[in-house]
C-alpha cells in the first residue's frame, strides 16, 4: 500500500499503519476533528494524533494514504504521508521520518522575523497607550495594524476559514472573529466620527494579539523542538555512508544498498553502518545514546554491535546481520516516536471538553456582548469585552498539556536508556505498587561463580584450584567456565588434561599430571567410595547459602582409593546494583518480589541479601504468570521485570512488563518498558520518570484549565482587555510547554557517579 508500513497482524488481518504530517491543526479541538474524520474512513481501526508534533498516527485494513490525505483535507486541514522507514530499496536506511518536518510546521508559518515586525509595527500603536508619544492619527493607526492584521495574521484568518467551511469551531475561529472585530470596529469608529472628535480606536487591540500570538506560537514551536531532540538525536546517529569489503577491495557505499552478511569495514572514530557481529579486529564503542550507559564497551572477535555505536581507537570488520527498519537502532526510534505519538488515557478528558470548548466560547462571547449592551455600556465597550472572551479562552494549553510532558519525559527516558512503548505504560508504571522480578539474568548476573574453594585437610586450595581448572580447561559447561575464570584472576598455568570427558548427570573425569580425576556432585563422590565428612559442615554452610556444589576428587594410582581434594562452591551473584535498586525501589513505596524456578534455598539467599519483601522459588513459567495474576487480584497494580522467554506469560500477565534488552526478543516485544541494559536501577529510574511525567501532566492540565475557567469570566465582566487576554493565552501555551521541559532536568540513579 503506498506509503504504508506492515507491521503487524491482528485477528488474522494486516494492519497497515500510517504517519501524516498535518497542518492547520492548532488546538485541541482542531484533534478532536480530524481524529473522527479519519476514524470515519472505511477500514481505519484507530487514528491518534499528537498536537505537540502535529502527527497523525492510525492503523487501518484495506485502507491507502489517499483516502486519509482525503480525509484530513475534507476536515477542513492540510496532511502529508510520511514514507516509513524501510520503503525501497535497502529497508530506508537513508530516509528519516517525518519527524523534521512536524517539528518544524509550526516554526515554518511563525518565523522569528515575522514576529519581529510584527512587533515593528504594533509598538508605534502601543506607545500611546504607556504615554510615551502622543495619539497616533487614525490613518497611520490603520496604516500600521493592518498588515499585521490580515498579512501576518493571515494563518489565523486561513484557518477559521478551513473550519467554518465544514460548520466547526476551531483555536483560529476565536482569534480571526476578535481580532477582525475590534480592527473592524475602530476603521467604523474612524470613519463615522465627527470633525472634531477623535475616537477611541481599537486597532492596538487588534495587531498586539496577532503580535502575541506569534510571539507565543514561535516560543512553543523552539520549545517542541527541545522536546523532541531525544529522536533527533537517534536519527542523527544514523551513518548514511558504509564502507563495504569487496573481494577487489574497500567501496564506499550508501547504506541503503547493504544486505544481511556483508562486510563492513568501521575506521576509528566512525559511526557503525549496522547491526553485526566483530569478523576481525579489536575496539571500545561508545553505545551512551543507544543504551544510555556511559563508559566505552570492549569489543573483539565474536562480539555484537549496533549500528549507531560510535567506534573507539580500533578498526573493526563487522559482518551485517540486521539493516535499516530491521537494526535495534531503527527499532528504539520507532517506539519512542510510539510512545510520544501516543495518546494517554487522561487525554481523553481534555479531548471531551475541547470538542465542545469552541461552540461554548462563542455563546459565552455573544452572551457577554448581549449583557454589556442591555446594561447600557453601548455597542463598543460591548464588543471589546466580548473580543477578550474570544481572546483568552483559545484552548492551545488544553491540547498541548499532555503531549508536551509524554514528549519531554519519553525523550530524557530513552536517552538514559529506558524507551517506553507507548502512553498506556507511562500511566501503568507510575501507579505499580508491586515490583516482581525474576531472579537469573535480572537480579542476578546469570552466570555462575566460583564463591568458594574449600579444600581438604593439608590440601593446598590454589593446587586443588589448578587441577580442576585443568580437567575443565575444554569443557564449556557453566560451572567450567567458573572454575576457569577464577584461575585465570589467580594467573595460575593449568596443566593438560588426557582423556578427558563428561559424564553426564555427574560430572568430568580425566588424567591431570599422572593422576585420575574426578569432579562432580555428591553421587560421584559416593560411588567412588570418597569419604567426604571432612568437608560436611562446609557442604552444609554452602547448600544453606543456596550455593551449587562441586566435589574434586583424586586417584594417585591405578587400583589406589579415591581421596577428597576439596568443595567447590558456586552461585550465581546478584548484580552490583541490585540492592540499591531494591532499596530505591522501597523507597518509592513499592512492595518487591522475586519469582524464580530456582531452589528454595538458592532463592531465599539471593532475597536476603537483596533485602526484597517476598520470595517464591520452584515456579515453572505457566506458574510465574499464575502468581503475577494472584498479586493483581490482591494487590493492586503489578510491574513484572524479566529477560528470558520464560519470563514472557509472566511479563504479559503483569499490568505492566519491564524487559531487559540484554534478555530476548520475545520479552521484548511483550514488555511496555524496555531497558537497554541489563542494570536493575533502570527499573527504579523507570518508575521515577513514570511518576515525574504524569505529575507534569496533571500540572499541565490544572493551569490549562485555570487559566479558562479564571479568565473567561474576567474577560466577560470587562477585567481584561484584549491584548491582556492575548499575552495571557499566549503565556498559558508557552508556560505549559516549558513546565514539561523541565523534566530534561531529570537525571537518573543508574550509571550516576561513573
Amino acid at each position: 500500500m503506498d506509503g504504508s508500513g506492515i507491521r503487524g497482524a491482528e485477528t488474522g488481518a494486516q494492519i497497515a499503519e500510517f504517519d501524516l504530517s498535518l497542518t492547520g491543526v492548532r488546538c485541541a479541538g482542531c484533534v478532536s476533528r480530524v481524529e473522527k474524520a479519519l476514524r470515519q474512513v472505511p477500514g481505519v481501526v484507530t487514528a491518534d494524533i499528537n498536537l505537540a508534533s502535529k502527527r497523525a498516527h492510525v492503523r487501518a485494513i484495506g485502507a491507502d494514504g489517499a483516502a486519509l490525505t482525503d480525509a484530513v483535507a475534507g476536515a477542513g486541514y492540510g496532511a502529508d504521508l510520511i514514507a516509513p522507514e524501510g520503503t525501497g530499496a535497502g529497508q530506508g536506511a537513508d530516509s528519516a521520518p517525518g519527524h523534521d518536518h512536524a517539528a518544524h510546521g509550526a516554526g515554518g508559518e511563525n518565523a522569528g522575523w515575522r514576529v519581529v515586525l510584527a512587533a515593528m509595527l504594533s509598538l508605534p500603536l502601543l506607545a500611546p497607550m504607556l504615554g510615551l508619544v502622543p495619539s497616533l492619527p487614525g490613518w497611520l493607526q490603520l496604516t500600521l495594524a493592518t498588515p499585521v492584521t490580515f498579512w501576518l495574521g493571515w494563518q489565523f484568518h486561513k484557518g477559521a476559514f478551513r473550519a467554518a467551511r465544514t460548520l466547526h469551531g476551531s483555536m483560529d475561529s476565536l482569534v480571526s472573529l476578535g481580532t477582525l472585530a475590534a480592527w473592524g470596529l475602530s476603521v467604523f469608529l474612524w470613519l463615522t466620527a465627527h470633525a472634531d472628535h477623535a475616537p477611541h480606536l481599537y486597532f492596538e487591540a487588534a495587531a498586539v494579539v496577532i503580535t502575541l500570538l506569534l510571539l507565543g506560537r514561535w516560543l512553543e514551536a523552539r520549545a517542541m523542538g527541545r522536546t523532541m531532540e531525544a529522536i533527533q538525536a537517534l536519527m542523527a546517529l544514523r551513518p548514511r555512508l558504509a564502507r563495504l569489503r569487496l573481494p577487489s577491495g574497500d567501496v564506499e557505499v550508501p547504506v541503503a544498498q547493504l544486505r544481511v552478511g556483508d562486510l563492513v569495514v568501521v575506521l576509528p572514530g566512525a559511526a557503525v553502518p549496522v547491526d553485526g557481529t566483530v569478523v576481525e579486529g579489536a575496539s571500545d564503542l561508545d553505545e551512551s545514546l543507544i543504551t544510555g550507559e556511559s563508559l566505552p564497551v570492549a569489543k573483539q572477535a565474536g562480539s555484537t554491535v549496533t549500528g549507531g555505536a560510535l567506534n573507539g581507537p580500533g578498526t573493526l570488520l563487522v559482518r551485517t546481520g540486521a539493516v535499516g527498519r530491521d537494526t535495534m537502532l531503527a527499532r528504539i526510534i520507532a517506539m519512542v516516536e510510539g510512545a510520544q505519538a501516543a495518546k494517554a488515557p487522561i487525554q481523553r478528558l481534555a479531548d471531551r471538553v475541547s470538542a465542545v470548548f469552541v461552540p461554548f466560547v462563542l455563546v459565552i462571547a455573544l452572551i457577554t456582548f448581549a449583557g454589556w449592551v442591555l446594561a447600557g455600556s453601548g455597542a463598543e465597550t460591548a464588543l471589546i469585552n466580548a473580543v477578550s472572551v474570544l481572546v483568552i479562552a483559545c484552548p492551545c494549553a488544553l491540547g498541548l498539556a499532555t503531549p508536551t510532558a509524554l514528549m519531554a519525559g519519553t525523550g530524557v527516558a530513552a536517552r538514559s536508556g529506558i524507551l517506553i512503548k507507548d502512553a498506556g505504560a507511562l500511566e501503568r508504571a507510575h501507579a505499580a505498587t508491586i515490583i516482581v522480578f525474576d531472579k537469573t539474568g535480572t537480579l542476578t548476573e546469570g552466570k555462575p561463580v566460583l564463591t568458594g574453594l574449600t579444600p581438604a585437610p593439608s590440601i593446598d586450595a590454589t593446587e586443588a584450584l589448578r587441577l580442576a581448572a585443568g580437567l575443565q580447561a575444554c569443557s564449556e559447561h557453566p560451572l567450567a567456565r567458573a572454575v576457569l575464570d577464577a584461575a585465570r584472576a589467580q594467573s595460575l598455568r593449568l596443566p593438560t588434561a588426557q582423556n578427558s570427558r563428561a559424564l553426564p548427570g555427574q560430572g568430568m573425569a580425566g588424567m591431570v599430571e599422572g593422576q585420575a580425576l574426578r569432579l562432580g556432585h555428591e553421587g560421584l563422590m559416593a560411588a567412588l567410595g570418597v569419604d567426604i565428612t571432612p568437608l560436611a559442615d562446609a557442604a552444609a554452610t554452602a547448600r544453606q547459602q543456596g550455593h551449587s556444589q562441586s566435589w574434586l576428587a583424586v586417584q594417585a594410582g591405578q587400583g589406589a582409593q579415591w581421596q577428597l581434594l576439596a568443595l567447590l562452591s558456586f552461585a550465581d551473584e546478584p548484580k552490583p546494583t541490585a540492592a540499591a535498586a531494591i532499596a530505591a525501589l522501597k523507597a518509592q513505596g513499592l512492595r518487591c518480589v522475586m519469582l524464580t524456578g530456582d531452589h528454595e534455598a538458592a532463592a531465599r539467599a539471593v532475597g536476603d541479601r537483596l533485602g526484597l519483601d517476598e520470595v517464591v522459588a520452584r515456579l515453572l513459567p505457566d506458574q510465574k504468570a499464575a502468581a503475577v495474576a494472584r498479586l493483581r487480584g490482591s494487590s493492586g497494580t503489578v510491574a513484572m521485570v524479566g529477560d528470558g522467554i520464560n519470563d514472557a506469560p509472566a511479563l504479559a500477565a503483569a499490568d505492566i512488563g519491564f524487559a531487559m534488552a540484554t534478555g530476548t526478543q520475545v520479552a521484548m516485544e511483550t514488555a511496555g518498558i524496555t531497558l537497554m541494559r541489563g542494570d536493575p536501577l533502570l527499573v527504579a529510574d523507570s518508575i521515577a520518570i513514570s511518576r515525574q511525567t504524569w505529575a507534569k501532566i496533571r500540572q499541565n492540565l490544572f493551569w490549562a484549565f485555570a487559566y479558562n475557567v479564571v479568565g473567561i469570566p474576567l474577560a466577560a465582566l470587562g477585567l481584561l482587555n484584549p491584548m491582556i487576554a492575548g499575552a495571557a493565552m499566549a503565556f498559558s501555551s508557552v508556560s505549559v510547554v516549558g513546565n514539561a521541559l523541565l523534566l530534561r532536568r531529570w537525571r537518573p540513579r543508574a550509571g550516576a557517579g561513573r
